[in-house]
This record gives structure tokens, C-alpha cells and sequence, in this order.
């Protein structure tokens, strides 16, 4: 069954809770036989957003999936709207709820709204962190490095993510 990784953001609102009712919900849509891996939570400074934009709770949760990635994108993006997402003219506005399909088993995808693997996953320490905590050796579609890898060589300078709940 393949297993499809989703990444987690929350910078508005109670982000903890968020993160929990955005990951029950996608629980909902999992295999009931496929165990959901979830990575601790980190803060992390906004990336290209809005100055004065808060500090984000950021996450990875893994699925076992039977559907379609363009079926598991439609259901994340209403889990984001049943969540209080909204889209406004502003690009990388603070939100409630940021959810990104990053992979779905060895399915490649570009166009129509749909892009996996995740074309910035491996540029952003705040997903390959979480990512890395429960699958270092995770070599997406088209690479050759594990994720591991790729977060170890990401550019020095940014920031660590700050660990805040190990346990959520």
C-alpha cells in the first residue's frame, strides 16, 4: 500500500490544536490496517511571508493511502477549509492550517495544482526535520539521496527548528 507523506503548518490560533485536529482528520482517511507515523513538532521562523507574520508549528505525518494523489490533494484541501483555511490575495499569509501532500508512494506528478514529490521539499529544514525523524531513509521518486542526506546537506545559516512537542 503506499505510504503518502503530509506536511503539517500552523502560524495563527491555537497552532498545537490545529496540528492535532488536521492530523485526526487525516487519520480518517488512512488505511485502518497502515500505521500513521507523526514526527515531533518544531517552531520555525516564517519563510517568505508577511513581516510581522508569527513563528509556525511545522509537522510531518505519514499514511498508509489507497486513492489517487490528486484524490488525497482534494481531501487535504478540505480538511484545510473544514479547519478555518482560508485563501486570500496574499501569498504566505499567517494560517490556521497549512497542509502539503509531500509524496504518495512512487507516484510522480507536475501540473494541475499537483506537484509530487513536493518540488521544495528538499530545500526547507522545516519539513525535512520532521521528516527525517521518522523516515531518514526515505529516497523520494526521482532522487537519489535519502532524506537524511538531504537534510544534512542543506546550507548552513538558517536556524534549526526549535523542538517544542516530541509527544503530541
Amino acid at each position: 500500500m503506499p505510504r503518502a507523506g503530509i506536511a503539517l503548518g500552523s502560524n495563527l490560533g491555537p497552532r498545537l490544536a490545529s496540528l492535532q485536529a488536521a492530523r485526526e482528520l487525516l487519520r480518517r482517511l488512512a488505511h485502518p490496517a497502515a500505521e500513521l507515523l507523526q514526527a515531533p513538532v518544531y517552531q520555525t521562523a516564517p519563510l517568505a511571508c508577511p513581516d510581522g507574520s508569527p513563528d509556525f508549528f511545522n509537522t510531518v505525518v505519514e499514511i498508509g493511502y489507497d486513492g489517487s494523489p490528486a484524490e488525497l490533494l482534494r481531501q487535504t484541501q478540505a480538511i484545510e477549509q473544514s479547519l478555518g483555511r482560508t485563501r486570500g490575495a496574499t501569498r504566505h499569509a499567517p494560517r490556521l492550517i497549512d497542509i502539503d501532500l509531500l509524496y504518495c508512494g512512487a507516484a510522480t506528478h507536475a501540473g494541475d495544482g499537483l506537484d509530487i514529490p513536493h518540488p521544495r521539499l528538499t530545500q526547507r529544514r522545516f519539513v525535512l526535520q520532521p521528516l527525517a525523524d521518522i523516515r531518514p531513509e526515505l529516497i523520494l521518486p526521482g532522487h537519489y539521496l535519502t532524506i537524511a542526506a538531504h537534510l544534512a546537506g542543506l546550507p548552513d545559516g538558517e536556524p534549526a527548528p526549535l523542538l517544542v512537542h516530541s509527544d503530541w
